[in-house]
């Protein structure tokens, strides 16, 4: 059996890395020995377990090329005793490598992170939008050291434990050879640098947590729970890198008149017992009016016709006069429940007079009317155009 390297692998001596890590793994998965547990496989994957740790080594291959034994051996054939590596073996079999990262030191620089702060607003505000300073806590670039992480005049250096690679090689034994994994330079935190001199500032992390204020407009129809995303106005990464996002969460206050329905506005609107039988007008405030200024031409206010015996519970709509739509023109209505309101007292001329009222109407001694607990839809609509 061929001890040539190329040969195992099934390469040309000019093949490049990626050529011949596209074979190994292609052979990997054949021989493996949780696939083919047979003890002539097993040696063959040891053969070509060694011939990738030449070929994928430039230091070792160039000393294969010049007739030399890359592993300094004196005698024994090439594929005897042979390490391999168990991070190449992961690669072949997932295509990538064991810790499912890539090789090389993990770059200084990274992303900040996405922020969250919440707005208190008034019902008025999410409906008709508005404009808000807002005082956010945040990391910030280091001004002194500009994100570098180095004090002035110095820089980092590269890691002489890992040698600016980032990864450190350990070595265990086992029944297929020398296992070797890959794991991240406890010296430089895998960054494959050192910073000899931090900035005092940021103690090197290139960025310092700092107060400022930023104007967000919240736009016409959000409502509570909503999120108005301002992008690269998060976090600043670590290493100066670029900020995340800031997500600001609208929290709607309570209004002492109006509840929000979707679209809709709902309000409650009691009149006395008399304006309900005799019909009136009342004059309803529109949402308008909590943020219109004093000489605006918007209309702030609506008459409302309560018509002659209207009944306790009874919805008017006010069409259009809603919250106005976040994604589209459309708004909703204004729905007014009546509550008709019950004298608790009278004095006796009041009561004298609501005696003969009964008396005309002939409910001297009403029976009352028990109402079925569920009634058809023409049955509804039957009661609706009763005479009263």
């Amino acid at each position: 059996m061929s001890t040539d390297p190329y040969e195992i692998l099934g390469v040309d001596r000019e093949a490049d890395v990626d050529t011949i890590k596209k074979a190994y793994r292609r052979l990997a998965r054949q021989l493996h020995p949780d696939v083919n547990p047979d003890p002539a496989t097993q040696e063959r994957f040891k053969e070509v377990s060694a011939a990738y740790e030449v070929l994928s080594d430039p230091e070792k291959r160039r000393m294969y090329d010049l007739g030399g034994d890359p592993f300094g051996r004196g005698g024994g054939g090439f594929g005897q005793g042979a390490g391999f590596s168990f991070t190449d073996i992961m690669d072949a079999f997932f295509g990538g490598n064991a810790q499912g990262q890539g090789r090389g030191p993990r770059p200084r620089s990274r992303r900040g992170q996405d922020a969250l702060v919440r707005l208190d607003v008034e019902l008025a505000e999410a409906a008709f939008g508005t404009t808000r300073d807002l005082k956010v806590d945040t990391a910030v670039l280091c001004t002194t050291c500009s994100g570098s992480g180095a004090a002035a005049g110095s820089r980092p250096i590269i890691c002489e434990t890992c040698h600016g690679h980032g990864e450190v090689q350990h070595v265990q034994r086992s029944f297929l050879g020398e296992i070797r994994t890959l794991r991240p330079c406890a010296a430089c935190r895998g960054f494959g640098e050192i910073i000899p001199e931090p900035c005092r500032e940021c103690a090197g992390d290139g960025r310092v947590r700092s107060r400022r204020t930023i104007t967000v407009k919240i736009p016409a129809g959000v409502d509570n729970g909503t999120r108005v995303q301002l992008g690269n106005q998060g976090e600043v990464g670590p290493g100066g890198g670029p900020p995340g996002d800031l997500y600001v969460e609208i929290v709607v206050a309570e209004h002492k008149i109006y509840t929000r329905e979707g679209l809709n506005l709902r309000c409650h609107v009691v009149v006395p017992m008399t304006a309900a039988a005799l019909g009136t007008t009342i004059r309803l405030p529109l949402l308008e009016a909590d943020i219109a200024e004093p000489e605006s031409e918007v209309e702030l206010w609506v008459d409302l016709d309560i018509r002659p015996g209207t009944q306790s519970g009874t919805d008017q709509v006010i069409r259009g006069r809603g919250v106005p739509s976040l994604r589209s023109q459309a708004r909703g209505d204004v729905v007014v429940t009546i509550d008709v309101e019950t004298p608790g007292r009278l004095d006796e001329r009041q009561e004298e007079l609501l005696r003969e009222l009964a008396v005309l109407r002939n409910e001297e001694t009403p029976d009352g009317k028990i109402q079925p607990a569920h009634t058809s839809v023409f049955g509804r609509l039957k009661d609706a155009f009763k005479p009263r």
